[in-house]
């Protein structure tokens, strides 16, 4: 048990003896109570099998047989979110709500849906893929793949961007599960079979593969009592053994090429490129380390005052920063990218010029101490800032670093490093410099992607479909073929029949508070007589201020340059530092323009 003052919360911590797995519990006075499970899912080839999972234990479970159960459940329930998450290396499902008895209720089907789901073989054909004849009902037309997830693949495949993400991951981590595409790529996940899509739940959604995650201001104990008797109370312990083992470094930098679609939306048809160089850093479980990169890499790229945006944004060679730009503590090993898109492929050299000489002057010169102190405050806010969904927030924050064994809480006690990194730079003034020059200027272990368009592009991967599927069909049979109809007329019929829902649990009105909470804001005058009003809300010691004031009085001529003004106020470059003495010191600021009937009526 630890409590962490700096979010006002207590953390608990606890192991099942039965079948090993981690809970953790984070009590706080907080009504949106969260409830999210998430399991380890290391793939080991391309063909998307953690993700047609997270789709298929949705189709219905021995307890709740019904298709998609979450959109079943929203007329049914009071939940503030529902969802499903497939990451690199976990896959997640969370849920909050208000409600006592909706939260039992949303349990009930989340741990029926991952641990005992049908998994039938329509329910793969449909979320995964499957050989369909184009015109289900005519087994004269051309066989073709289809499925939900297949589909929606091909689809992210067209995304340069999103492409040119996936390949930085793969090459700079090409040891393990990081070298393949989780989320499946559209010529492999026909390589996928039903009965491997069963061996991979089995090994993977086990509680002893599992991480359990609740949050709020109801009891732990019946979480508890629930969980084990709908759940763990049916399993024996096992080893999964899907743990991601340290990537071997390298003994010298790396470049790899891809190609990727033309944009016809471009500016410049001619730069189209785009490039980057990244960096494997340290260990994510390594929470001092990772806090200090990560502040580090915000120092490099955050702002039109980092040294990277004015090297390389203000040089006007490319439109933007190259994707997934800066920290990425999203894989066991973190790493660091930094690049530009949007340029002329002759750039390429000259961006990584650009790089190295920048990196040079940062070990140098050193940072500003006020935009340091300004990071850390910022980071403060951040971690404090009190949404209606904090609870989500925690379980996603600290998803990577407990999925590799590393320490949650410790993770949440982001106050202690801060008060250690003052102090090590206090100690060394040049702390961040060494910093930069261990993790970038030494660092062997650096990757030069480059990604430029091919026109044939298109017509490649149209072209790797078309014998993908010519493959798959010739080794089917006479029979095989007539099977392949009937499902797909099978399907077809189950998708098309009304289904039964009564087996899912509902609220009853006995169950809802007949009347909400109301805070009563106080309101007070101040010099002036310009009216305040305040209103006291658990926010984690942050005060939120906001002010509005009319522009009735502004001249005419002066009206067009309001938006003008609302953007450039808030921009230091811009104004000067006039603002920036008490308002540096705060979380972020902006200002709006709104416009708003007057619905004042004179009196008579």
């Amino acid at each position: 048990v630890t409590t962490v003052p700096e979010l006002f919360l207590t953390a608990v911590k606890l192991n099942h003896d039965k079948t090993g797995a981690k809970y953790l519990h984070v009590a706080r006075e907080d009504s949106n109570n969260l409830f999210s499970v998430q399991f380890r899912t290391t793939p080991m080839d391309s063909t998307g099998v953690p993700h047609i999972l997270e789709h298929t234990v949705l189709c219905g479970s021995q307890k709740y047989p019904v298709r998609d159960p979450f959109f079943k459940m929203l007329n049914r329930s009071l939940s503030t979110f529902m969802n499903a998450f497939t990451a690199s290396d976990y896959t997640l499902y969370p849920f909050s709500t208000q409600n006592p008895k909706d939260f039992q209720n949303l349990l009930s089907v989340y741990l029926d849906a991952v641990f005992f789901p049908c998994l039938r073989p329509l329910d793969f054909w449909q979320e995964g893929w499957r050989l369909e004849h184009e015109d289900p009902k005519d087994p004269q037309t051309p066989l073709t793949f289809k499925g939900v997830v297949f589909n929606e693949m091909k689809g992210a495949f067209t995304d340069n961007e999103r492409v040119f993400s996936q390949h930085l991951q793969n090459h700079i981590l090409p040891g393990h599960t990081y070298a393949v595409v989780s989320g499946g790529h559209p010529l492999k996940i026909p390589d996928l079979s039903w009965e491997q899509l069963k061996q991979f739940h089995a090994l993977h959604y086990h509680p002893s593969n599992a991480r359990f995650f609740t949050y709020g201001n109801f009891p732990l104990e019946q979480h508890l009592k629930q969980i084990h008797e709908e759940a763990l109370i049916k399993f024996q312990k096992i080893e999964p053994n899907t743990g991601v083992p340290p990537q071997q470094l390298w003994d010298k930098p790396r470049e790899h090429h891809v190609t990727c679609g033309t944009d016809s939306f471009a500016a410049d048809p001619k730069k189209q490129t785009m490039v980057s160089v990244s960096y494997l850093l340290a260990d994510i479980t390594d929470n001092f380390e990772t806090f200090t990169l990560n502040l580090l890499s915000s120092l490099l790229v955050g702002g039109p005052n980092s040294p990277f945006y004015k090297a390389l944004i203000e040089a006007g060679l490319g439109t933007d920063f190259s994707p997934d730009v800066g920290f990425n503590g999203s894989t066991r090993e973190a790493y660091f990218s930094v690049g530009l898109q949007g340029i002329a492929e002759e750039n390429i050299d000259t961006v990584k010029q650009i790089i190295a000489r920048t990196i040079d002057e940062v070990i140098k010169d050193g940072f500003e101490e006020e935009r340091i102190e300004a990071l850390l405050h910022k980071i403060e806010i951040q971690m404090k800032h009190q949404s209606t969904s904090f609870g989500l927030s925690l379980t996603s924050y600290i998803a990577s670093c407990w999925n590799h064994e590393g320490d949650p809480v410790d993770l949440l006690k982001f106050a202690d490093k801060t008060a250690r990194f003052r102090e090590c730079l206090k100690e060394d003034p040049h702390f961040l410099q060494k910093k930069v020059k261990q993790y970038f200027k030494d660092n062997p272990h650096q990757l030069t992607l480059s990604m430029s368009p091919d026109e044939a592009f298109y017509d490649k991967q149209a072209t790797l479909e078309a014998e993908k599927l010519k493959e798959k069909i010739e080794v089917l049979s006479e029979e095989e073929k007539k099977q392949t109809y009937e499902k797909g007329l099978e399907l077809m019929d189950l998708q098309s029949k009304p289904q039964d829902t009564s087996c899912l649990p509902a609220l009853k009105v006995s169950d809802i508070e007949p009347q909400i909470t109301f805070t009563e804001p106080e309101t007070s005058l101040t010099a002036e007589d310009v009216p305040v009003q305040y209103c006291a809300q658990p926010t984690n010691g942050v005060l939120y201020f906001r002010a509005v004031s009319s522009l009735n009085t502004l001249p005419e001529e002066l009206r067009p340059y309001v938006p003008l003004f609302c953007s450039v106020i808030t921009k230091k470059d811009q104004v000067g530092c006039v603002l920036f003495g008490p308002l540096g010191a705060t979380g972020g600021w902006d200002v709006e323009l709104s416009v708003t009937e007057n619905r004042l009526k004179k009196l008579t």
